[in-house]
């Protein structure tokens, strides 16, 4: 299931030329994930108080094709690429309209309360089977 986002480019995620300062597009990727599991019915907040699990980036591999700037309109599309019992991969796109401006493949662990790695919960498993 892939998921999409709407996010609008304010000032303070510029530079002075008026683009998005790099490291924005860490947090717009962010807000698609975080999006998408609560799409696939994932509380975050309620799996940590509950199990204690968490998730944590692990690795990031991003391309940035072109530039965004102050008040575009841009789409986060965000889509399970890969699972394991102990992580997932998710390819995530940033567009302005049809123009791809931005991809990253970003791994996500899941930890426990003493920041170890442990398995996907069984419910988070079903939800990207689905």
């Amino acid at each position: 299931m892939s998921h999409e986002i709407t996010l609008r480019v304010y000032y303070e995620d510029t530079d002075l030329a008026g683009i998005v300062y790099y490291a924005n597009y860490m947090k717009y990727i962010e807000r698609g994930r975080s999006e998408w599991l609560r799409a696939l019915g994932i509380d975050q907040l309620r799996m940590q108080q509950d199990t204690g699990h968490v998730f944590a980036v692990r690795r990031v591999e991003a391309d940035y094709l072109r530039p965004a700037r102050f008040d575009d309109l841009l789409t986060v599309r965000t889509a399970l690429a890969q699972a394991s019992p102990a992580r997932i991969v998710v390819d995530q796109q940033v567009r302005r309209g049809d123009q791809l401006l931005f991809t990253a493949f970003v791994t996500v662990a899941c930890l426990d309360r003493q920041g170890r790695p442990v398995r996907l919960p069984a419910f988070l498993r079903t939800a990207i089977d689905d």
